[in-house]
């Protein structure tokens, strides 16, 4: 068993390293670029005047630095070959590794820089659910029509689960569409549908049959932003500016057969296809921003002189020890993190040697998915505790927007609630780990069974 990063990941990572030194930390710093991203960044990067969205120069930047990653051939890492992507057989290890290193980074690390700017969740080495969806779900039309668009930034989409009065559980959502004229005709409404601002496209999900708390009879459709009859009702302003989160209104909205994604009554599968690559990526960022919280605080605790005691900060235990907590659990779930994403990979690889018969989402949701919501409600919960530990270790400077550990703080602290909330996180885990679902439901009831007939 080898706990090392293989030899190939670390001359990858080296080689990402040497592009943000080349390329990406010369853009950030001509002009005024890091308006961005030093105090000035809310102000900078928000439009007050039009709904809390991002300026279009704020994003017109992030699109330059994607531009150059692509060019270089970092862009596009875990997209299948026929997309530019390099298909590694450890896509997963590789991109948590990855994640990690850059979020972790002491230059450009806590998923703030041009690099890796996770409010918009931005990277240059990006994350492509909708592609994959496309992918796996579109018909013959929609992935030669729409992947190379998306690819170009032609073709941008929402993802429309969330309703105003429905949240963690989908399957009680009420948007409904009908057939209707030999299409769909949608009414609902979505909310915090990111990207609405410059999207072309709603993903949209509606029940078309069934009864509410079913799995089946849900359908997604790609709807058309110019479409007749869908309004965007508000921006939600949040905890970190700006805002793309819009609330969304679909009244009798009309789209044909051909906007179906998938197949009519199964779309749920969809919304489950990439949900554990996000989360365990997710984790990653988060655990990597929180050592970069920790790495900070440790240098701030040297370099800081007690006033009249000839001290570090950094000599007391009240300083040390809150660090040393954070630290090892820094330390134990990078491990997690990696160990889940390597098993992920086995489990994808089996799946295209044939040897399992099930997708291999629907192979990770059985066996790992546990795991998976592990990583991912803990090292979000982490994040946002070594954020504050920094502010405090900081003092009023942590305080100030002149250090990063604010916006870090306000920019985690989402992730506690979306991909899912941590509380139905630990739900999933608890049914996993008391045999409720996943492998040991069997083995629980097995038991259960030869008590009974003691």
């Amino acid at each position: 068993m080898n706990f090392e990063l293989p030899t190939e990941l670390k001359a990858h990572i080296q080689s990402i390293d040497s592009f943000i030194q080349s390329s990406i930390l010369p853009l950030q710093n001509a002009n005024d670029n890091n308006r961005f991203f030093d105090h000035r960044r809310e102000h900078a990067r928000t439009d007050w005047d039009q709904d809390g969205n991002p300026r279009p120069e704020w994003e017109a930047l992030l699109t330059q630095a994607r531009i150059l990653a692509d060019k270089a051939g970092l862009y596009r890492f875990a997209l299948p070959k026929q997309y530019g992507g390099q298909e590694h057989p450890d896509t997963n290890l590789w991109m948590s590794a990855i994640r990690f290193h850059l979020s972790s980074h002491p230059v450009y690390g806590g998923g703030l820089g041009l690099a890796n700017d996770l409010q918009n969740e931005h990277s240059i080495v990006g994350n492509f659910p909708d592609v994959l969806m496309l992918h796996h779900f579109g018909s013959e039309e929609q992935r030669q029509t729409l992947i190379p668009a998306r690819l170009r930034g032609e073709f941008r989409a929402t993802f429309g689960l969330t309703e105003p009065d429905h949240g963690s559980d989908a399957t009680f959502m009420s948007t409904v569409a009908s057939r209707q004229r030999g299409g769909f005709e949608i009414s609902g409404a979505k909310k915090w549908q990111t990207g609405a601002h410059h999207c072309t496209h709603f993903l949209i999900f509606a029940r078309t049959s069934g009864a509410a708390g079913s799995a089946r009879g849900i359908t997604a459709f790609l709807v058309p932003r110019d479409t007749p009859g869908v309004k965007i009702a508000s921006y939600e302003w949040t905890l970190n500016m700006p805002t793309d989160h819009a609330t969304v209104e679909f009244d009798r909205v009309w789209v044909p057969e051909s906007a179906v994604l998938g197949t009519v009554d199964q779309g749920l599968a969809i919304a489950q296809t990439f949900v554990h690559e996000n989360r365990i990526r997710q984790a990653a960022s988060s655990c990597g921003a929180a050592k970069f919280c920790l790495d900070r605080s440790i240098e701030r605790a040297r370099s800081r002189k007690i006033w009249g005691e000839g001290k570090m900060l950094a000599d007391n235990q009240a300083i040390q020890f809150p660090v040393v907590e954070l630290m090892t659990q820094v330390e134990m779930l990078r491990l997690l993190i990696l160990k889940t994403s390597c098993d992920m990979d086995l489990i994808v690889a089996a799946s295209k040697a044939g040897e399992i018969s099930q997708p291999p989402w629907v192979a990770i949701e059985r066996q790992l998915s546990d795991k998976v919501a592990m990583c991912n409600f803990w090292a979000n919960r982490l994040c946002c505790q070594a954020a504050d530990r920094a502010i405090q270790i900081h003092g009023g400077d942590g305080y100030s927007r002149h250090y990063p550990f604010e916006h870090i703080y306000r920019h985690f602290r989402r992730y506690r609630i979306t991909e899912g909330a941590e509380e139905i996180q630990m739900r999933k885990i608890a049914a996993y780990i008391f045999g409720f679902a996943g492998p040991r439901k069997k083995e629980m009831e097995a038991k259960e069974s030869s008590k009974a007939k003691i």
